[in-house]
């Protein structure tokens, strides 16, 4: 039997990893199980597939988006504990009832922004980084990353999930399945004069600053709450769904004149990209890595 050329071999081992590196790319915001939602209702199962629950002792405290299988986005309040072990549930669905979808990883490490002061501050973002790189799946998918220069322009409608309290003192209800809501992007200086008669009183300076995003209703009634910090606010952008922002902070929760505020993933989409790149090939798969030596070696 005649033998397989080396050069041949190299040349498959090298397409395979480049397939696995496209896969990782072209999956990003375009999940296999199409949403079909109206607002305030549970998801369909597998709808928001880059939804993470942070879980610390065990019990959910915050959301994230899966942006590569490596790192979760999530806010920075998240983290306030210093010390405290961390883990991240990726296909998850229904939280006190798992399925066989649902991944457990454990946290190698958080970068929070160092802007982040305090509760309502700038830089209230977060880098989750994986101990081990998550398998994608049908439940288990990416989402985008937007440019620096994007803009989510006021009326756009987006989404925002997570398994937060329904209202401000109520609980989301067992078995806690995936919550998703509607709404719109309202205009920064239109957010911050809405915070501001809602007190009654003119603000010495903006609640709602520049690195954030609003979205919601003037009448309140849909909103981010307790327990959705950190998860997604996303928006369909030439048929793929992109991180716009990061659940942060508001007064209540779906009340009259004080939207939900979000912190800009088009703000810090350079520093996302400038943490997450810096393991050069770390960040790859370690079959990736394995195959890469050997087609390598055999050159």
């Amino acid at each position: 039997m005649a033998s397989i050329p080396p050069s041949l071999v190299v040349w498959l081992l090298l397409m395979l990893v480049l397939q696995g590196a496209a896969r990782v790319e072209a999956a990003c915001g375009q999940p296999v199980i199409v949403p079909r939602i109206v607002g305030g209702h549970a998801a369909a199962e597998g709808s928001w597939p880059w939804q993470a629950s942070i879980l610390q002792d065990n019990s959910h405290i915050c959301g994230g988006s899966l942006i590569n299988p490596n790192w979760i986005v999530s806010a920075a309040h998240c983290f306030s504990s210093a010390g405290t072990l961390y883990e991240v549930q990726l296909g998850a669905y229904k939280l006190l009832d798992p399925s066989p979808n649902m991944v457990t990883s454990t946290v190698k490490r958080v970068i929070s922004h160092p802007d982040y002061s305090g509760d309502g501050s700038s830089g209230d973002i977060a880098l989750v980084e994986l101990n081990s790189p998550v398998h994608f799946t049908d439940y288990i998918l990416p989402v985008c990353l937007p440019a620096s220069s994007a803009k989510f322009v006021a009326g756009t409608e987006c989404w925002v999930t997570g398994w937060g309290h329904t209202m401000s003192s109520e609980d989301l209800a067992p078995p806690k399945i995936l919550q998703a809501v509607e709404v719109p992007i309202i205009e920064r200086d239109t957010c911050n004069d809405l915070y501001n008669r809602s007190r009654n009183y003119q603000l010495e300076t903006d609640l709602v600053k520049a690195d954030m995003i609003c979205a919601g209703y003037e009448e309140g009634g849909k909103d981010a709450c307790q327990g959705d910090s950190g998860g997604p606010l996303v928006c369909n952008s030439g048929g793929a769904w992109t991180l716009a922002g990061v659940v942060s902070w508001g007064e209540g929760c779906a009340e009259p004149d004080q939207p939900g505020v979000y912190i800009s993933v088009p703000f810090y989409v350079d520093w996302i990209n400038k943490n997450i790149n810096s393991g050069g090939l770390s960040n790859f798969p370690k079959v990736t890595l394995l195959l890469l030596t050997f087609a390598l070696a055999l050159l």
